[in-house]
């Protein structure tokens, strides 16, 4: 493959060269045709092509290609009331960014603007972004890639699986607990109902700020509207990205009445945050995702794949909806590159023994069917 020696060297690269796509299908320089089980980290949530989403952007960039956000526009208005109902959690105001990391600093800063204290609490294993305050609370960080000298305020790490942890972990000096309701990179981990409840009742406890990193798991992904609307809790700042653009860049802020009440003009700012054009595909991916069934499709997909897929090298399936790992007996990144090698690309995590899948929602039955086979040929 060409390399390109202007562009930075940070990404370690498949080896494949995308020239187009359409539906689930990614096509190669070389002619191949692949089945997309990645979707661009949780991205491509409608797939490739999707005629209502070009359509969206086509006739927004027609109208008004760009616009401060000191200037009112109607559609900016529209894409909030649309996140704000689809997601009927009583987190009433939204604020718009470019980005899952973006969300995450805003909410943070806010938390601890709001609360006047200077610990932040995060789960193991948890990943939050490589802004500076996103970073420090995405463990691991600080011991491989952080960079920055210090952190911008105390930083602990508690249990992700023992809801007493939170008894200790949260104290009167917790500003705010940021926790990925299912853990994207750790290899889809599903956080139990009975932690993120006991978390809830802390930070209400404490005076802290809940915060949900929704950012992989949310806009549909787990088969439900949110992770806190699957576990019937309910944090007081939500953040949400990828799949919300379906591919345009744009993530958001969902605030309950409380924090929203307290926030003074130029508390918060961003200049490309709530265009116009992010802002119409907010409003048709919801459209989307609601008119075509697909949360109904993710749980369908999701329950297939777990019943048709521990087959070959995988033991067992983890996390939910579209957002799943499979635990192999070998190496990941070894069942990864043979699965690539029978067209299908799926992806790995931090977790070794993890091969993780992020398809579009319009996965179908022929699909799945396609990687039961790829794994049942795979050695175990």
């Amino acid at each position: 493959m060409p390399i390109n020696n202007h562009l930075a060297q940070v990404f370690a690269q498949y080896p494949i060269e995308v020239t187009h796509a359409e539906g689930v299908w990614l096509h190669t320089r070389d002619g191949r045709r692949i089945l997309d089980f990645y979707g661009g980290h949780a991205v491509a949530a409608l797939g490739y092509g999707h005629k209502r989403w070009l359509a969206a952007l086509t006739q927004q960039a027609h109208s008004v290609l760009f616009q401060t956000n000191a200037i009112a526009m109607a559609v900016r208005e529209r894409a909030a009331e649309r996140l704000v109902r689809f997601a009927n959690l009583g987190l009433d105001t939204v604020f718009f960014v470019n980005s899952g990391a973006e969300a995450n600093e805003n909410a943070l800063r806010i938390a601890f603007k709001l609360t006047g204290r200077r610990q932040a609490v995060a789960l193991e294993h948890g990943w939050h972004g490589r802004t500076t305050a996103a970073a420090a609370v995405t463990f691991g960080a600080r011991e491989k890639w952080y960079g920055f000298p210090t952190t911008p305020f105390d930083v602990s790490f508690i249990s992700r699986t023992d809801p007493a942890a939170s008894l200790t972990g949260i104290t009167s000096e917790t500003a705010c607990v940021i926790v990925e309701p299912v853990q994207g990179l750790a290899g889809a981990f599903d956080i139990s109902t009975s932690v993120l409840a006991a978390l809830r009742r802390r930070c209400t406890e404490m005076g802290a700020v809940l915060i949900f990193d929704e950012v992989q798991c949310g806009v549909g992904r787990t088969g439900f509207a949110f992770g806190a609307n699957r576990a019937g809790v309910t944090p007081d700042i939500l953040t949400t990205a990828k799949a919300l653009g379906a591919g345009f860049p744009v993530s958001a802020m969902l605030m309950n009445p409380a924090i929203a009440s307290a926030l003074k003009v130029d508390d918060m700012g961003t200049t490309f945050g709530g265009g116009p054009l992010a802002c119409a595909i907010v409003e048709t991916v919801i459209d989307i995702i609601e008119s075509e069934g697909l949360l109904e499709n993710v749980s369908r997909m999701s329950q297939l794949i777990r019943d048709t897929c521990v087959t070959g090298p995988i033991t067992d399936i983890q996390g939910a909806g579209l957002l799943l790992g499979l635990r192999t007996s070998r190496p990941a990144k070894d069942i990864q590159k043979e699965l690539l090698g029978k067209g299908i690309f799926a992806g790995t995590a931090a977790d070794p023994h993890i091969v993780r899948l992020l398809p579009p929602f319009t996965l179908d039955e022929s699909h799945v069917a396609l990687l039961a086979t790829a794994l049942r040929s795979l050695s175990a």
